[in-house]
């Protein structure tokens, strides 16, 4: 996969030295100019605006995410206790499956649950558990679009036997019967195209229904902060939707919501030669980026130079595909240089670890206009030890 983003913004003159190596970097100036053009897409549409938080879920920035957006989505108890604790907004949460004890909880903290096929929803509500007061929350299932628009099969929701979502194909009016709302979920950093064309798929079999349903779901994936997206369009199509269909419609951004918002810092610790300059680092993308190793993708880097000879660089884990790739340095490899790669801040903090003993990078959030830098989370080997027995 190629990276959708990678613009250093204020981080092309942020002093890589004046944090702690690894270290992630948040500007929350950043984050904040994302709100707002959520925020105004909100405004203008009339559409509800939710952050996924299996994205970001950086709470120390609740009350600032609060002021824009109007609630959070989760995928399972944890981010859904997650979003109560620290977050002030409806909670909607969708799991391929729940287990008995998450859903009997789950149904006090939800405004929304989805369930991702009909045979879950009688078996939860009819068969399985009578104590469940699934009526509590508003009941939605997850739908299957069926047309695959994404650029890596292995990371697209209608991939060929997808466990994402009930098959269209197989949707029969009487699966509306106990449903509240409508969600698909089709794109991943994809534009205004990519929803319209999976919504020309959908609305046949959908809009049947719109007397009875309260809410359709448009899911995530939708790069609307990036610069190249068409926001005029899609608001056109929100408010057109909302009036055809009488439902509130739902946007559930994560990516969108911290694009181009933090750095990953890093330090080189060896560099010798193997047929070419290699770099070892004390970041490491099985540990800290792992979407590099499964996507895979590229992470763009801050000041790297079009031209000169390339190092690859791997992080000082055992693994042998530990790779982030091959770069060329803003200057000549040493040891000791710091660098750092763009773009960090989603989908990468939520999905650090410590295999292998590798550190945890700190966190750090930034303000670019008063340049003020704060600490807002480190962590010491307690980490990796607590998690083991």
């Amino acid at each position: 996969m190629e990276t959708k983003a990678g613009d250093p913004g204020a981080f092309a003159h942020f002093d890589l030295a004046r944090v702690p190596s690894p270290a992630f970097v948040v500007d929350e100036v950043a984050v904040r100019r994302n709100l707002e053009i959520l925020a105004d897409i909100r405004g203008r549409s009339g559409a509800k605006v939710l952050l996924a938080l299996k994205a970001f879920s950086m709470w120390s920035l609740a009350p600032l995410i609060d002021e824009y957006l109007d609630g959070y989505c989760a995928s399972g108890l944890w981010e859904a206790r997650l979003a109560k604790e620290h977050f002030n907004g409806p909670i909607s949460t969708y799991s391929p499956a729940y287990k008995a004890e998450d859903l009997a909880e789950l149904c006090g903290i939800s405004e929304h649950i989805t369930f991702n096929n009909p045979a879950q929803i009688e078996r939860w509500k009819n068969t399985f558990n009578q104590s469940l007061e699934l009526d509590s929350s508003e009941i939605g299932l997850r739908i299957n679009p069926q047309i695959p628009l994404g650029e890596t099969e292995k990371y697209d929701p209608s991939q060929p036997h997808s466990r994402l979502g009930f098959p269209i194909s197989q949707l029969q009016p009487d699966h509306f019967q106990h449903l509240s709302g409508i969600h698909f979920h089709n794109l991943c950093e994809q534009g205004f195209d990519a929803l319209q064309r999976t919504w020309e798929k959908i609305e046949p079999i959908i809009a049947p229904h719109f007397g009875t349903l309260k809410w359709i779901n448009l899911g995530g994936g939708h790069h609307i902060t990036r610069d190249d997206y068409d926001r005029d369009a899609l608001v056109g199509f929100l408010k057109d939707l909302k009036a055809r269909s009488g439902c509130a419609i739902y946007l559930e951004p994560g990516e969108a919501v911290a694009l181009d918002a933090g750095i990953l810092v890093g330090e080189i610790l060896d560099v010798f030669d193997n047929g070419m300059p290699v770099g070892i680092t004390d970041i490491s993308a099985t540990c800290h980026m792992p979407d590099v190793i499964e996507a895979p993708y590229r992470p763009a880097m801050l000041g790297e130079r079009l031209e000169g000879p390339a190092i690859r660089l791997g992080g000082p884990s055992c693994l042998a595909g530990d790779i982030i790739g091959d770069y060329i340095l803003p200057e000549e490899p040493h040891i000791g240089q710091r660098i750092a790669f763009l773009d960090q801040a989603h989908y990468s903090m939520v999905k650090t670890n410590t295999f292998n003993g590798v550190p945890l990078p700190s966190i750090w959030l930034w303000n670019s206009e008063k340049d003020e830098l704060k600490s807002v989370k480190s962590f010491d080997w307690t980490t990796f030890q607590d998690r083991l027995s």
